[in-house]
């Protein structure tokens, strides 16, 4: 342990971050609301039931397909707010800026945050800034903190999850980490593609709006899909069995995956939501998500088992099936 140093992958989302968090991080600082590992904290504010969550953004370009780190640091603040089930209510922002940054890409990157806030009918109500020496910060990093409310029944629990629930995906996987890949490699796609990047509030309470069969949601951040479905499956001792054919993926995703091999199931999304909900609430979900722009290509992707207890079993298009575990660390480090 003495000899051991933080890695790149410590900071994916997969196997690496995973340990660093349960042997470093909650050895030390582990309480009932932070050992859950929840994409927000449920606090009680004197009465009032609250979700409260922090994020840092160090994403490589500043600038990517599809938006910039502004615009990602609230979406990613506002959607891990919201898939606990709250409304935003306000954001906190902080900037750490290199020396020598210039100020006409502070200001794209100002006015984005604050279009994207306005989007998301979120205000920044307090933040700080700090300045740093010539290469101590690549550029920007921004760190954020959020705090939204509840709406009257709105419950989610990874405790009510069972058999035979049934996986929705709001759409597409993969869009972020192939645009901020095709980015950082100047690769000059010819495509349209562009990052999913987008605050998912609207979309998941019109969902919720319309029906009590949401159970637990989570946005697919570092580690993709893979990790939150095998999040679900270690946290429930139940299988997830999900249909590759039904997942949602763009041609150009998908071949530049196979061009250099990465598996879209890893790649990072920051505009999309996985919900689990009750079998027989499954339809009238997926049609809620379908009336919203940012979930016309929702799609039932699978469902809840007790069949391979705790692992995520791929049936692929070929009819055959596969186990799909976690990367040790993220193939596209820094997309967020």
């Amino acid at each position: 342990m003495t000899n051991e140093k933080i890695l790149l992958g410590h900071g994916s989302g997969g196997r690496m971050t995973g340990r660093l968090i349960r042997e470093h991080i909650l050895r030390h600082l582990g309480n009932p609301l932070l050992d859950l590992l929840d994409d927000a904290a449920l606090v009680d504010l004197s009465g009032c039931r609250a979700a409260f969550t922090t994020d840092s953004y160090v994403v490589r370009p500043l600038f990517f397909p599809g938006g910039n780190i502004g615009k990602l640091s609230v979406c990613g603040t506002v959607n891990d707010l919201s898939v606990m089930g709250a409304r935003p209510r306000a954001l906190s922002l902080s900037l750490i800026i290199e020396e020598g940054f210039a100020m006409e890409d502070l200001e794209r990157i100002l006015a984005s945050i604050r279009l994207t806030a306005d989007e998301a009918e979120v205000a920044v109500v307090t933040g700080d800034t700090k300045v740093v020496e010539r290469g101590a910060a690549d550029g920007l990093f921004i760190c954020t903190a959020g705090i939204g409310t509840f709406e009257e029944g709105f419950d989610l629990s990874r405790k009510k999850i069972e058999e035979g629930d049934v996986l929705l995906l709001s759409g597409t996987i993969g869009d972020h980490g192939v645009a901020i890949f095709s980015a950082r490699e100047e690769m000059h796609l010819s495509s349209a593609l562009v990052s999913d990047c987008a605050p998912l509030n609207h979309l998941i309470l019109s969902v919720l709006s319309k029906t009590d069969g949401v159970k637990f949601m989570r946005d697919p951040t570092r580690g993709g899909l893979a990790a939150v479905l095998n999040e679900i499956a270690a946290d429930t001792g139940l299988g997830v069995v999900i249909d590759e054919a039904a997942i949602p993926i763009r041609e150009e995703v998908r071949a530049i995956c196979d061009l250099v091999g990465f598996d879209p199931l890893h790649l990072a999304n920051e505009g999309k939501v996985l919900m689990v909900v009750s079998p027989d609430k499954a339809e009238i979900a997926l049609t809620a998500l379908r009336k919203n722009p940012l979930g016309a290509q929702a799609s039932l992707i699978g469902r809840l088992t007790s069949s391979s207890p705790g692992k995520v079993i791929l049936k692929t298009s070929v009819g055959g099936r596969r186990i799909v575990d976690l990367p040790e660390s993220d193939p596209l480090p820094r997309i967020c």
